[in-house]
């Protein structure tokens, strides 16, 4: 199973929900918003959502400043 995360192939998340996948690369999910395959995903269905062959991600981190 070969799946696209901001622009990467990454290969090893096999049947894995979003939730799984954000955690095993160690994003904190209150600060990120998930586009999957062009669609937002909401974060109370990140638990829910399963990876597919073929999925493009984009990850994006909130960064505060001042």
């Amino acid at each position: 199973m070969m799946i696209k995360v901001n622009g990467e192939n990454r290969e090893d998340f096999d049947g894995k929900t979003l939730s799984e996948l954000l955690c095993g690369l160690g994003y904190k999910t209150s600060y990120i918003a998930v586009e999957m395959n062009g669609d937002i995903v909401k974060k109370d269905s990140y638990s829910t959502v399963v990876l597919n062959d073929g999925d493009s991600l984009e990850v994006v981190n909130f960064v505060g400043g001042g």
